[in-house]
């Protein structure tokens, strides 16, 4: 009886494997010169004819990663069930019509793996799932992701910086890279020197796409600027221009590597500003407070979590989940207008757990987190659960903007005083609102001069004239400070 019992179990067992949703993806010869071993990112979606191309945690679709090792051309990986998976196993999802795309990732440095360069993926096929899990689909990824290219023009210059402090971290080549916009009369008035205005885009931009469009920096009052359009992306997603365990001395980079190349390439006269929006305006403020004499002044526009009493709405030194209130309920990440959840905190990184690099909740990781003594990764959130790894809390802390603030004003205070201009929409959809709220209340039991400013809005529809005019009112005031200084 026990042996029939057992019998009826593997049965069962191997019946489910023998039924389960099958996909065998392979590459073509010619793409690589070595057998591929890495990543493996099966897309689905039912809306988005290029699913490989969703904005990750945002667009919540089916998404599965198989890990290969000396995968030749031509040979089938296999998607079935023990694939890392989102939401659900491949025979588990909703059946139905799926646009389908396959991604083979090279890692070669960009940030998110369906446009990296240099991976090489499937075009997109348009299947039926039906419930014969007898039926294999097969797929062949034929086509490279090519770089972005730049277009250069007159006065819209691309710079490239080999960083040797990166290299040498990485061991690897790596360039710290951004577009330059020069004033319109450089080259009428070869004897001009201007000042600098560094612009760091939010996470997901590219500055070979975006430069050039801010035209409300390129003055400060009647006085024309070169504006440098920095590139955020790195393969864990946005550097921030910080010091990191896991990217490496990328703040360094910049002060010590890019500026002094800037100043020998194009006349600039040593004053150096910062502006920048969501994980771009988070890089303002940590450069100005750590490099606060190398830079006269910063425009922080929805800066990432300031004060990480309030990310993503919970307090990580106090909260054990981040996917559930105490009460079992699911927690926000996404919202409307910072009050009608949108995505949760659990689907959200659930899909970064599949796709493995490159995404939001991965960059904040890599800047802020590091590794163990045996080198694996101490990530704050265990995806699978959403508890908070109580391991990662003293390294996250050395890049909590109100803590350091708070505790180094006396010795900040000379050089930062009057530097720093924050400014937020009040109803932020990522609630980053309420973190710079918390900022300010420190700041103002110092006495601190730090600007505050909130603005009717969420984090999309902030930049109205006035919000424009603000800002660069402010940049320019500290432009004006500086001049006085070198008298």
């Amino acid at each position: 009886m026990r042996k029939m019992y057992i019998s009826g179990i593997l049965f069962i067992i191997l019946g489910f494997n023998l039924n389960a949703q099958i996909f065998e993806v392979s590459y073509g010869s010619g793409l690589v010169d070595k057998d591929f071993s890495g990543n493996v990112i099966l897309y689905l979606s039912k809306e988005k004819k290029s699913p490989k191309d969703i904005f990750v945690g945002l667009e919540l679709t089916p998404v599965y990663r198989v890990i290969v090792k000396k995968l030749k051309a031509n040979e089938n990986v296999v998607f079935n069930d023990d694939a890392i998976s989102y939401p659900v196993e491949l025979s588990n999802i909703e059946r139905g019509e799926y646009y389908v795309q396959a991604v083979f990732d090279m890692n070669l440095g960009d940030a998110n793996i369906g446009s990296s360069s240099g991976n090489f993926y499937s075009e997109s096929t348009k299947i039926n799932l039906t419930k014969d899990f007898d039926k294999v689909f097969k797929i062949e990824a034929n086509n490279i992701i090519e770089p972005i290219k730049f277009n250069e023009t007159e006065f819209l210059k691309e710079l490239r910086v080999k960083s040797d402090l990166l290299s040498n971290f990485h061991k690897k080549d790596i360039f710290v890279n951004a577009a330059v916009s020069l004033p319109e009369e450089y080259y009428d008035q070869p004897d001009k020197n201007y000042p600098v205005v560094f612009s760091i885009f939010g996470f997901g931009a590219n500055y070979k796409l975006h430069s050039g469009h801010n035209k409300f920096l390129r003055q400060l009052g009647e006085q024309p600027t070169i504006v440098i359009y920095l590139d955020g992306n790195c393969p864990e997603g946005h550097s921030t221009y910080a010091n990191s365990d896991v990217n490496g001395p990328w703040g360094d980079a910049l002060v010590k590597e890019f500026i002094p190349a800037l100043n020998q390439k194009y006349r600039t006269n040593g004053a150096f500003l910062l502006h920048g929006h969501s994980s771009g305006g988070w890089t303002t403020l940590w450069l100005q407070v750590n490099y606060p004499t190398t830079f006269a002044g910063a425009w922080s526009s929805s800066p990432d979590q300031v004060d990480f009493r309030n990310y993503q709405n919970i307090n990580i030194y106090e909260t054990d989940n981040i996917f559930y209130n105490k009460k079992g309920t699911p927690l926000p990440l996404f919202t409307i207008a910072g009050r009608i959840p949108v995505i949760s905190a659990k689907d959200f990184y659930r899909t970064e757990h599949v796709l493995y690099r490159g995404s939001q909740i991965h960059s904040f990781d890599a800047v802020f987190g590091g590794y163990d003594e045996t080198g694996n990764r101490i990530r704050l959130v265990s995806s699978p659960t959403g508890e908070i790894n109580k391991n990662a809390l003293p390294l996250w802390k050395r890049y909590d903007l109100s803590v350091i603030l708070r505790d180094n004003w006396g010795n900040l205070k000379e050089d930062v005083d009057g530097k720093i201009r924050i400014s937020v929409g009040t109803s932020d959809n990522i609630f980053l609102n309420r973190s710079v709220e918390l900022l300010e209340k420190e700041m103002n039991a110092l006495n601190a001069n730090i600007e505050f400013d909130y603005f009717p809005g969420d984090h999309f529809t902030l930049f109205t004239e006035k919000y424009k005019k603000d800002g660069i009112d402010f940049l320019e005031k500290n432009y004006k400070n500086w001049l006085n200084k070198q008298k």
